[in-house]
C-alpha cells in the first residue's frame, strides 16, 4: 500500500501526465502552489478561490483589462436616490445548465452571499435590501449612501436559484465548520468557462462555454488547473513544458525562467501582508501568559512591530520582490498616501524596553499560525518573524500548515497570533477599513478582523468615509482612519508582495494587480 507521500506523488504524476496527453493549441495548463478550496463562490473570501471561480461565475459588475469597473450581468446602473441603485440586467443569458438568468437569481444570490455560512457577507454589510422590479431589473437599497456600490459588489457572484434549490445548496458552505455540499464540487454559473471535472487538490478541468453571452478574446478551449505545492516542481514543470502557466514563481528562479521558452511576468500586487493579534480575549488561547492578554497592551504590540526586521525580510527572503509598508493598503488602492506610509523604525533595544515597561522583561511564549502555500514565501517570512521576536525574549511556537486547514482555523478565531493577506476587491481603502479594522458585528463589518481589534472612534470615521462623496474630504477621512489605526498599532503591516507569473512564450495573457487570472483573456499561439 502506498504511503501518503507516495500517493500524493502518484496523483501529481498522473495529473501532469494527463495534462500533457491532452495538450493542444487551444489547451492551456496552469499550475498554482495551492488549489481553490471549493467551487462555491460564497464560501471563502480568498483570492485564488475567487479568481478560479470568476471564470465560471459572474457578478453584476466586474473589472476590465485596465482594472476599471465594467458591466457583466448588469448592462447599466444608476442611482435613483441617495440610497437606491437600479441595475438593468443582461437579457438572453443562460446558466451552464440552460436555465435562463433573471432577477430572481440576483435576489437569491445576494441573500445567500449575505447569509449564514457565507464568507462574502462583509461586502454586503451596508446592503439593506435587494428588490426585484421585473425579470431584468433590480434595485439595491443601502443602509446609507454608498457611492462606490458597483465596485463593492464586484465580487458577489450570481448563482442559479433553481440549481441551488434542486441541489440542496441554498446556503454556502461554512469553511470554519468543515461543512460541504453540492456547490463545493459542482458549479453552474453564467461565465465563459464550465467545470468539466473536479478532483480537489489534484486537478480541475474547465471547458469553454459555447453559450456564453459575451465575447471571449482568447482562443483557449480547455484549461487544466493543477495544484503543485513544491516550488521546485512547479518551476521544473514550466521549464519542461508540462505546464504553460504557473504562479507564484519563486524569487530565486525569476532569472532562470526569463530565458528560452519561458518568461516571467511581474508587477505590483494590491495585496498587503500583515500580522494580527488577539486583542479581545482576557487570556490568550495559546500563550504562556495566564490570567491576562499581553496583546491588549499597546506597548507589547509596538514592541513586536519594532522587533521585526522588515528590510531584512525584503532582502533575504523576498529578494527585493516586496515593498515594506506601514499602512494596510499600498499603491494602486484608492486612499493610499505616500506621506503617511512611514514605518516605525526597526529597534530591538527600544522593543525590549517596551516589553519591560509592559511587565514582560523576559518575554513570553505564544503560538503563531501561518500558511505555507498561500502567500509568497509565507512560511519563510513567519520563520524570520519568529527569529526576530526571539531577540526580545518572545518564544514563538510556529504552527505552519496548508491553507486548507489554516483558513478554517483562523477564520473561526482559533488563534492568538496570525498572518493574513488582503487585496481589496473594490480597490478602495474603505473595503480594508471595514473588513479588517472595524469592530466586528453581525452584519459583516470587521468580518476578517480576526484579532477583534476595536476602536469606536475609528468606526465612526469609517462610517463617514462610506457616505462621503466629496473626494478631498473622503481622502482626508481615510488618512484620519489609518492614523488612528497606526497610532493604536492595531495590526502589524509587513509588505506588499510582487506578482510573478511564469508563462510559456507561446502564451499571451493579462495580469491584473489583484492577482485574478481570467481564462477568457488567454491565447495559446500556434508554433
Amino acid at each position: 500500500m502506498f504511503s501518503d507521500q507516495k500517493m500524493r506523488l502518484a496523483l501529481m504524476g498522473s495529473a501532469l501526465a494527463a495534462m500533457v496527453s491532452v495538450a493542444s493549441a487551444q489547451t492551456v495548463r496552469i499550475a498554482n502552489q495551492g488549489d481553490a478550496l471549493s467551487l462555491d463562490p460564497h464560501s471563502l473570501n480568498e483570492t485564488l478561490q475567487l479568481s478560479v471561480n470568476a471564470n465560471v461565475y459572474e457578478s453584476l459588475a466586474g473589472r476590465d483589462k485596465k482594472m476599471n469597473i465594467a458591466p457583466l450581468l448588469a448592462t447599466s446602473w444608476k442611482q435613483t436616490s441617495p440610497t437606491v441603485w437600479r441595475f438593468d440586467l443582461r437579457k438572453n443569458v443562460k446558466f451552464h445548465d440552460g436555465t435562463p438568468f433573471t432577477a430572481d437569481d440576483v435576489v437569491f444570490s445576494f441573500a445567500r452571499a449575505a447569509g449564514e455560512g457565507s464568507d462574502m457577507k462583509a461586502h454586503l454589510a451596508e446592503v439593506k435590501e435587494v428588490r426585484k422590479v421585473d425579470d431584468h431589473t433590480i434595485d439595491i437599497e443601502t443602509r446609507a449612501p454608498l457611492p462606490i456600490l458597483p465596485a463593492v459588489i464586484s465580487s458577489t457572484a450570481i448563482m442559479s436559484k433553481k440549481w441551488c434549490e434542486e441541489n440542496q445548496a441554498v446556503r454556502p458552505v461554512d469553511k470554519r465548520k468543515g461543512i460541504e455540499n453540492t456547490a463545493s464540487f459542482k458549479a453552474n454559473g453564467t461565465g465563459p468557462f464550465r467545470v468539466r471535472e473536479r478532483q480537489p487538490n489534484v486537478r480541475t478541468t474547465f471547458t469553454r462555454n459555447p453559450q456564453y453571452w459575451g465575447k471571449i478574446d482568447g482562443n483557449v478551449q480547455e484549461v487544466i488547473f493543477t495544484p503543485i505545492a513544491s516550488p521546485s516542481t512547479r518551476v521544473a514543470a514550466l521549464a519542461s513544458g508540462q505546464v504553460d502557466i504557473m504562479e507564484p514563481v519563486p524569487v530565486q528562479d525569476v532569472a532562470r525562467l526569463n530565458s528560452g521558452n519561458t518568461r516571467v511576468i511581474t508587477g505590483p500586487e494590491l495585496r498587503t501582508i500583515f500580522l494580527g493579534m488577539d486583542q479581545k480575549r482576557d487570556e490568550l488561547l495559546f500563550s504562556s501568559v495566564k490570567g491576562k492578554n499581553p496583546f491588549k497592551d499597546k506597548r507589547v504590540r509596538q514592541a513586536f512591530y519594532q522587533a521585526i526586521d522588515i528590510d531584512g525580510i525584503r532582502k533575504t527572503i523576498m529578494r527585493d520582490a516586496s515593498r515594506p509598508t506601514a499602512l494596510m493598503v499600498g499603491p494602486g488602492v484608492n486612499g493610499w498616501n505616500a506621506e503617511q506610509d512611514k514605518r516605525l523604525p526597526y529597534d530591538v533595544e527600544g522593543a525590549k524596553k517596551l516589553m519591560a515597561d509592559a511587565g514582560y522583561p523576559s518575554g513570553f511564549e505564544v503560538t503563531m499560525n501561518c500558511p505555507t502555500d498561500r502567500y509568497m514565501n509565507d512560511g519563510q517570512i513567519c520563520q524570520a518573524v519568529a527569529a526576530n521576536l526571539s531577540k526580545i525574549g518572545v518564544k514563538v511556537n510556529l504552527q505552519a500548515e496548508t491553507k486548507g486547514t489554516y483558513f478554517p482555523r483562523v477564520l473561526r478565531r482559533d488563534t492568538s497570533f496570525y498572518m493574513l493577506g488582503w487585496a481589496p476587491t473594490s480597490y478602495d481603502a474603505h473595503n480594508v477599513l471595514s473588513s479588517l479594522t472595524a469592530c466586528a458585528d453581525d452584519k459583516g463589518n470587521g468580518q476578517f478582523n480576526l484579532g477583534s481589534y476595536c476602536n469606536p472612534k475609528l468606526d465612526e470615521v469609517i462610517k463617514k468615509i462610506q457616505v462621503e462623496t466629496d473626494q478631498p474630504k473622503r481622502d482626508a477621512l481615510i488618512r484620519e482612519a489609518f492614523q488612528i489605526h497606526m497610532d493604536d498599532i492595531g495590526h502589524l503591516p509587513l509588505h506588499q508582495q510582487s506578482l510573478a507569473w511564469g508563462v510559456s512564450r507561446k502564451v499571451d495573457l493579462v495580469q491584473l494587480a489583484d492577482n485574478f487570472m481570467f481564462f477568457k483573456w488567454i491565447t495559446v499561439k500556434n508554433k
